[in-house]
């Protein structure tokens, strides 16, 4: 299956909170998406691997993403060599997406910005013809996206550019909730974790709704990129 974007996650829960509104929206479009997890969240306080398992799979569903898969890699742990990003490079083979959108840059949790910097250079990786790689037994071709752009996580990252998602915001919601093991829950007797008060869950709306403000509009999700983004004409901006 070809994609046209590709979206990673260092942990199941990851791409839904950075841009799981822009995944709504690019899906309600006709694009073809999908979603690749790094890991499984095992040292996550709250939960289990095998509980995140599922709650993946039912967010993945809400938003209506084509294909999701995680790669298994130690949570806490995985590092940016040659043999994780050569599983990379052969989900980006795989699904030879247009687009590969992947972790802040920079963030607290520390499997973010080493996913982030991972992803990336496989992306680089990828286009190179003589690194080869096999899935299901057949040599792979090289394929490298035209683009790879960075979803804002914990930290209130400058922008470079944003995404109108009014009307999608619900979307991201329910997916996110479907992660009931790690959210703000009244009733349960799991430790708290910074993701699992009630001002996080308030500041899901709320920071969506300050970058809506500045481009006019009532939400919006925010990217950093590589390069500098181009326009054909400055009509095109708006």
């Amino acid at each position: 299956m070809k994609l046209d974007i590709l979206f990673f996650g260092a942990h199941p829960d990851d791409v839904e909170l950075g841009c799981g509104a822009t995944i709504a929206k690019e899906v309600s479009l006709g694009k073809k998406v999908g979603i690749v997890d790094l890991t499984r969240g095992e040292l996550g306080t709250r939960g289990t691997a095998e509980i995140r398992d599922e709650e993946a799979k039912n967010a993945g569903e809400v938003l209506g993403v084509s294909v999701r898969e995680n790669l298994a890699m130690r949570d806490g742990f995985f590092v940016n060599d040659e043999k994780h990003q050569l599983e990379v490079i052969k989900m980006i083979r795989k699904y030879r997406p247009e687009i590969v959108i992947c972790n802040a840059i920079d963030d607290r949790h520390i499997d973010h910005g080493k996913g982030s910097k991972l992803v990336s250079d496989a992306c680089f990786l990828s286009g190179l013809i003589k690194i080869e790689t096999q899935f299901d037994g057949s040599y792979q071709d090289a394929w490298r996206p035209k683009l790879v752009y960075h979803y804002i996580q914990w930290k209130d990252l400058k922008p470079d550019f944003v995404v109108d998602v009014t009307g999608f915001m619900d979307k991201k919601v329910e997916s996110l909730m479907a992660y009931k093991s790690q959210f703000f829950d009244p009733n349960s007797d799991e430790p708290t974790t910074p993701i699992a008060t009630k001002n996080f869950q308030d500041s899901i709306l709320y920071r969506a709704q300050d970058l809506g403000r500045l481009i006019n509009s009532e939400y919006a999700e925010g990217f950093t990129v590589e390069r500098y983004l181009a326009v054909n004409s400055l009509g095109d901006l708006v």
